[in-house]
């Protein structure tokens, strides 16, 4: 017979077990996306926006994370339901020059689990049904209350091909195909009542706060502020000021001897075009002339803040520029401005993200 030393022992241990597993459970609410939900995260947000030239890296990156072939694929092919056909085959095209840039390097990439089409019950609407009330955790009306009602091919659409023969498939976890789904909606404008529902599903497939907060982070470094915000505003966290403090605003004016003037535009507009395309401190380099006197150059600069302007004025591109053209330039001058109203301001930059 255990003595009264020996339990309470044993209680103390059992007690101790039962609070390390409290500890774990708590902590488990903290844990950040691993790189494999990251390149999801990412992959679907780029897909959505059509970013081909982001997104192929981020694909690069996903399978390098451990993502299988089959996982990318059903994550591309499950987007058309949110963003549309044309990009979701263009992801896919895009997906097969990868796979086939990397065989040819000798990189060898996981298949992953196929997909089983003849998966899932006779009754379509019905097997979507359910796969709706998993996500949601409440009773699916048949039809659904509203537009259901109002567009029965629509909820079937729904029911019978989005939740049940794309969601349904295992090739994806529920989890999985949620961070899908919000990461695409998240980067698009106009869908946050979508967006919202979504936030909920993916709570209840296990995506904590903290990894909310996360994909709005993701967001904000691969889409914009702008699209991040949205997500952060639903998830009634802080926003993230678009226009940072020590924005640069400048008005360059630039008057040119005539006999230089097109080679002088040919290589501005070279230049202008590579520092917006290639760094995402420049918002804008906006080069215009004056109609009457074509000689007379003006350029709208716009930087992140100053620093992106320093970063700036090293660039291989801008060096070329400075160099090149600094016999042709017969005046100039520089320009910095202060905005009158930041809030409007403001609006401005969430038209153009």
């Amino acid at each position: 017979m255990m003595s009264r030393s020996e339990l309470i022992k044993w209680v103390l241990f059992f007690v101790l077990i039962i609070n390390v597993k409290a500890m774990n459970a708590q902590n488990n609410t903290s844990t950040a996306l691993d790189a494999r939900q990251q390149s999801i995260v990412n992959i679907s947000a780029l897909t959505a926006t059509g970013d081909l030239k982001k997104l192929k890296t981020q694909l690069n990156i996903g399978l390098d994370a451990g993502l299988t072939i089959n996982e990318i694929k059903e994550v591309l092919t499950q987007l058309y339901a949110y963003c549309g056909f044309p990009r979701s085959l263009n992801a896919i095209g895009l997906f097969m020059n990868v796979l086939e840039e990397r065989q040819s390097k000798g990189t060898h990439d996981e298949q992953g689990k196929e997909i089983d089409l003849g998966a899932g019950t006779r009754d379509k609407y019905e097997q979507g049904r359910k796969v709706l009330e998993t996500l949601t955790k409440t009773p699916q009306a048949k039809p659904a209350p509203g537009f259901g009602e109002f567009a029965p091919r629509v909820d079937a659409f729904l029911k019978e091909h989005l939740f049940a023969d794309i969601f349904d498939s295992d090739v994806l976890t529920y989890q999985q195909r949620e961070l899908a789904t919000l990461s695409a909606l998240a980067a698009m404008p106009g869908v946050e009542a979508q967006l919202q529902a979504h936030i909920g599903m993916g709570k209840n497939t296990g995506i904590t706060d903290a990894q909310m907060v996360q994909i709005a982070a993701l967001i904000e470094r691969h889409i914009s502020k702008t699209q991040a915000n949205t997500l952060r505003t639903l998830l009634s966290q802080p926003t993230v000021p678009v226009i940072e403090p020590d924005m640069l605003v400048r008005i360059s004016e630039i008057e040119i001897l005539p006999d230089h003037l097109e080679e002088y535009n040919s290589i501005l507009k070279e230049e202008a075009s590579a520092s917006v395309k290639l760094e995402p401190g420049v918002i804008a380099i906006f080069p215009m002339y004056q109609q009457e006197s074509p000689t007379q150059i003006r350029i709208i600069e716009m930087y992140a803040n100053k620093a992106a302007y320093q970063s700036h004025l090293k660039t291989p591109h801008f060096q070329h520029y400075k160099t090149s053209t600094l016999h042709m330039i017969k005046s100039l001058k520089l320009v910095d401005m202060n905005s009158i109203d930041e809030e409007t301001m403001s609006e401005i930059f969430k038209k153009i993200n």
